[in-house]
């Protein structure tokens, strides 16, 4: 989608430790960018576009931003960083020009709330001790303003969100409000409860799949007890038996069959194969 007329280009400068060092007026002009492409006589696509016509391309940057992060490709992060930035530029460009609010209007509130939300840095409370204390004091301060605001303490959790997300989501602000087990022990209590229950189902009844649905729940709070992020660990789990996966269709290739045609004990004796190479590796 190339500009009918290129932006003018800013002078930038790079700092002693070789880093580009661009003026503030470097965002005001990509905002103006996206404004042009959006007014008449710039690009047919992006002005056919709506929140919901590229609300998934919002997502999708931001998957591709956290897949740069873990696993440590800090070019690509700053790429994608950039990707994610067009997409919010891209928005509020929308909602301008429907009237709606405006990119500053998005920079203030943010502003404004972080402000808000930091009272030991910007206010008149003393300062903190601890990343813990600025938890509980963000969450008291959030809960205050969904109060005012006349929501619930869940009305703010999308229920776009995939499943694993929104449970942790639903977990955290039921704990911010007190709702919480006394030790982990209570926890892994609650899980061999719910196993026992899954067990006394009829296999795929509409009861599996709500006593399922209640062990995962635990399962994720599980995590959160332990201060393990839950979608962290599944994602860490599904690239580990990939790979394992992927050492066992090469072996299974190097014997001279596929690994669908070996019988389950050759396909367990390759996996424990690709087990023992992945730890001769670590």
């Amino acid at each position: 989608m190339p500009l009918l007329r290129p932006p003018r280009r800013r002078p930038s400068s790079r700092t002693s430790s070789g880093r580009r060092q661009v003026d503030r007026a470097g965002f005001d002009q990509f905002v103006e960018v996206i404004a042009r492409l959006r007014a008449p006589g710039g690009c047919p696509w992006d002005q056919e576009q709506t929140h919901r016509s590229i609300a998934k391309n919002m997502v999708e940057e931001a998957y591709e931003a956290v897949h740069a992060i873990e696993t440590d490709d800090v070019a690509g992060l700053s790429e994608e960083l950039g990707d994610v930035l067009l997409q919010v530029v891209l928005h509020a460009q929308i909602a301008a020009d429907d009237g709606e609010f405006t990119i500053e209007d998005v920079v203030a509130g943010i502003n404004e709330k972080i402000v808000r939300r930091h009272p030991h840095v910007f206010g008149e409370q003393e300062a903190a001790n601890s990343a813990a204390e600025v938890h509980r004091t963000w969450d008291r301060i959030k809960r205050a303003e969904k109060a005012d605001a006349g929501k619930g303490l869940l009305e703010g959790v999308p229920r776009e969100l995939p499943a694993l997300m929104m449970a942790q989501m639903i977990s955290r602000k039921a704990v911010a409000a007190g709702f919480e087990w006394d030790s982990l022990d209570g926890v892994i209590e609650k899980l061999n409860e719910e196993v026992a229950e899954l067990a006394e189902t009829i296999s795929g009844s509409d009861e599996a799949a709500e006593e399922i649905g209640d062990i995962l729940f635990t399962v994720v709070n599980l995590a959160r007890k332990q201060g393990i992020d839950a979608e962290t660990a599944l994602r860490s789990t599904c690239e580990k038996f990939r790979s394992r996966w992927a050492s066992m269709e090469g072996a299974a290739t190097e014997a001279g069959r596929e690994i669908e045609h070996h019988t389950l004990e050759e396909q367990e004796a390759l996996w424990q194969r690709a087990k023992e190479k992945e730890r001769s590796h670590e």
